[in-house]
């Protein structure tokens, strides 16, 4: 079932059936807060929602729309400007990586646009705004995306991932902007990645020494000759061979975030990326979980050990993160 976004008219029209939030809030099993999202056009309606919802303020399901020359224009500048809102979200966040990792995969299945939106109940319009990175997705539409494509819901989570951390997701993220959307409605003939390459990489077992562990002062230590165990890896990884783990400490634990016991699969080749996780390596082996940021003039570091920013001129001692697994 489709959701729906729309600048609407459910507030006037609720005060006229003399209704309040609560009221709507009870008829679709919500908080009021979510009904007053809902009103101003912020939160997700779906089609039987709106139905219910004329049907109880008594007015045609076409009422609770407004539409460009309606008189409500701080309505619309509302909705508006959330919409603008969420698509800056969206360009930097994890919609742009879904969107990627679904075409990709729609790709390398032969499958059209048409095709997928089809089998996942959606029209094409919404499909295609979510494989763009501009539409947020639920898990019942996640789960309908996932059929169409032949997978379950988990195997397509656990799938995006790993073909986001090997990084072959990182021109399909980039390229609404040189291409244009017609290059997506038809699939694929062809991938940044060779099919070749995903065989052979899928035919190997990629299993990562543990060689960081905390130790009694609370700081980690990384022994490159002795390893305390290992972590086994996605396969789209086993070209790396440089690549080594580091288990976590509870002054790494990103304040909850992950448990002490997660460990990290960091790697000495990949470049690094605006935001990325990364491991710095100090003095007498002591290693500090770091996110790296990159202004005009320099890189920076945030320490989640000491909450601390501090500037990178040295760059060979800092290592991108690019798996993480919680054991």
């Amino acid at each position: 079932m489709e959701e729906i976004v729309f600048p609407n008219q459910i507030r006037m029209m609720r005060r006229v059936a003399g209704k309040s939030m609560q009221d709507i809030a009870d008829l679709l099993h919500l908080s009021i807060s979510a009904i007053s999202k809902i009103e101003k056009g912020y939160r997700r309606l779906y089609e039987a929602q709106i139905k219910q919802v004329a049907a109880f303020v008594d007015c045609p399901v076409s009422t609770l729309f407004v539409a460009e020359g309606s008189a409500q224009p701080e309505v619309i500048q509302a909705w508006k400007e959330e919409q603008g809102r969420r698509h800056k979200m969206n360009v930097g966040g994890g919609l742009k990586t879904l969107g990627a990792g679904l075409r990709y995969l729609r790709g390398q299945k032969k499958i059209t646009l048409a095709n997928l939106a089809a089998g996942a109940h959606m029209t094409l319009s919404v499909y295609h705004r979510i494989e763009m990175g501009q539409r947020e997705v639920d898990e019942q539409a996640f789960s309908a995306i996932a059929s169409a494509l032949g997978m379950t819901a988990s195997d397509l989570q656990k799938r995006i991932y790993d073909l986001d951390m090997s990084g072959v997701l990182e021109d399909l993220k980039n390229s609404e902007t040189r291409t244009g959307v017609n290059l997506f409605k038809g699939g694929y003939n062809d991938l940044p990645i060779s099919r070749l390459m995903l065989r052979r990489a899928e035919d190997q077992e990629v299993t990562v020494p543990i060689e960081a562990l905390p130790a009694q002062d609370g700081k980690i230590y990384r022994n490159k000759a002795h390893s305390v165990g290992a972590v086994v890896c996605p396969s789209t990884l086993a070209n790396d061979p440089g690549l080594y783990a580091v288990r976590l400490g509870s002054r790494e634990s990103f304040a909850g975030i992950l448990p002490p016991s997660a460990v990290l699969v960091v790697s000495p080749t990949m470049p690094l990326r605006e935001g990325d996780l990364a491991i710095l390596t100090k003095q007498n082996n002591e290693v500090e979980v770091v996110r790296v940021h990159k202004d005009t003039f320099c890189w920076q570091m945030y320490s989640f050990a000491t909450s601390e920013t501090t500037r990178v001129d040295d760059l060979s001692n800092v290592q991108r993160v690019v798996w993480i697994a919680l054991l």
